[in-house]
């Protein structure tokens, strides 16, 4: 299964990232073999893998867009995530993120600001088994960004990621969490991954989402990752409006980048 986070328009602040990825990137930047064990972009979840101590990936939305209807009103809403994990050692890694850039546009005009920090701590959980691995990532969304786009309480959320490796090019992932910040509001995702080249994989996904306070709702997606060097990974993918309370469309591009042995 691909690998993302719970919850995007190209500016100066969102292409600077991306930038230095591909300049890191280029020969010399990066050793030939890497013990890289994944991203948690893109799409919905997260990888079940931690970093070794002391190792650090960056990854960054170049951005991620989406747009929703309430009636007669429709709003887009395009923000550039940046997520920073750091290896703790054992079965550890620390999640540091943000939204330093949002740009919600709406029939009354648009609104711009940086959104809410939050920390995550990743745990992966013993397995029996190689061809199973599972993650929790916990987690707190703080209300420091702009008052357009944060709560007005803080968010304390839940996950646990499953994946199953079929075999060697297919996996299947299950992701699932919870949120709570005066309302609970849940994510049930279904993954299917497949590796079209060494460096390429594909994934297809379905979800169920639902919002506090507000109906179930239903989207389908689809994607691709690519491993442009053993430490850069572009991805992009879309997902679709099924049912209910869930976006018309959300829409991704991303770069991460690995900094370990």
């Amino acid at each position: 299964m691909r690998k993302g986070t719970f919850h995007f328009r190209p500016s100066g602040i969102a292409c600077r990232p991306i930038l230095l990825l591909l300049a890191l990137a280029a020969p010399g930047g990066a050793a030939a073999q890497t013990r890289n064990p994944g991203y948690d972009r893109p799409g919905l979840g997260f990888s079940p893998a931690v970093l070794d101590a002391g190792a650090v990936t960056l990854e960054q939305g170049l951005p991620d867009a989406s747009e929703d209807r309430n009636g007669d009103t429709t709003t887009r809403l395009y923000s550039a995530d940046t997520l920073l994990r750091l290896g703790l050692g054992g079965s550890f890694e620390l999640q540091l993120g943000s939204t330093p850039w949002n740009r919600l546009a709406t029939p009354d005009g648009d609104l711009h600001g940086r959104g809410s920090s939050n920390l995550g701590l990743k745990w992966a959980l013993p397995s029996g088994h190689p061809a199973w691995s599972w993650g929790l990532l916990g987690g707190v969304t703080f209300t420091d960004g702009s008052r357009a786009f944060r709560a007005d309480r803080r968010q304390y959320a839940l996950g646990l990621d499953v994946n199953w490796q079929v075999s060697a090019r297919q996996s299947l992932g299950l992701y699932v969490a919870d949120a709570r910040a005066g309302g609970d509001s849940s994510t049930v995702a279904l993954g299917d991954t497949v590796s079209v080249t060494p460096e390429l994989s594909a994934y297809l996904q379905v979800a169920t989402l639902h919002p506090a306070h507000a109906r179930a709702g239903q989207l389908a997606g689809a994607g691709l990752a690519w491993m442009a060097t053993p430490r850069l990974q572009l991805d992009a993918g879309f997902n679709h409006h099924l049912a209910g309370s869930a976006s018309r469309w959300q829409a991704n591009l991303g770069a991460s980048y690995y900094f370990g042995n």
